[in-house]
């Protein structure tokens, strides 16, 4: 399909665009925010995205998580990640890994990938992500989502901050509280995806070290800082 990526012209270039067929990116998490940044990364044209989660589909993720639909009710979201990707870019490998990342598995996931997503949904498992990919000098972009919020930030190698950013925390987030929206996880999932794409290409990224607070309620957009660095 010659015409595949010409609406990505000019915003990138050629050149870019052919570039993102060789990067490895490794989505953690499936649900809300993984689905939308897959298929954003994907339709893009990021060659190989390893797709994680151990989960499965349930009936109350269908007000917002993309790869779910009525027929797939039960089935691993990696595995869905999978299936889509082959409708949507043939050009593009999915590679489906049914599992939640522990101590134990966590590395050998990570490793060999460009850059790493956060789209979990508990600051455990995101502490152990941010841990891992240090250890292996990966750029992590974080993002989580509760009710009308989102946060996304950029942590490169050497400057890790969950330990400003959750102050210790090891407890489950908002969301339960306020609930998740479907606008909310693609607003959120959309500039995960931008941000990880600038990181990628050597662009440069806006929020390296920094947090962009999303308030779609109020239309608030703020930027804090958390590390000092640049890329």
């Amino acid at each position: 399909m010659k015409k595949r990526y010409e609406r990505n012209m000019n915003a990138l270039t050629a050149e870019e665009n052919a570039r993102l067929s060789g990067f490895r990116v490794c989505v953690v998490g499936c649900g809300g925010l993984g689905g939308y940044v897959i298929e954003f990364l994907g339709r893009l044209g990021v060659g190989h995205i390893t797709a994680v989660d151990g989960d499965a589909f349930e009936e109350s993720n269908l007000n917002r998580q993309l790869l779910s639909d009525e027929g797939s009710l039960g089935e691993n979201k990696a595995e869905a990640a999978a299936k889509r990707m082959k409708d949507v870019n043939s050009n593009v490998t999915v590679s489906a890994v049914k599992k939640y990342v522990t101590d134990e598995n966590c590395e050998s996931i990570l490793r060999g990938h460009h850059i790493a997503i956060d789209a979990l949904d508990n600051v455990k498992t995101r502490r152990l992500l941010e841990n891992t990919a240090q250890k292996l000098e990966i750029p992590l972009v974080h993002g989580a989502i509760a009710g009308w919020f989102g946060q996304v930030c950029v942590i490169m190698p050497g400057f890790p901050v969950f330990d400003k950013l959750y102050l210790g925390s090891t407890e489950p987030g908002m969301e339960n509280e306020l609930g998740n929206l479907p606008f909310t996880a693609a607003a959120t999932a959309s500039v995960q995806a931008a941000e990880a794409t600038k990181v990628l290409l050597g662009k440069g990224s806006a929020l390296s070290g920094k947090l962009l607070a999303l308030d779609l309620m109020s239309q608030d957009y703020e930027v804090f800082e958390l590390a000092t660095q640049s890329v």
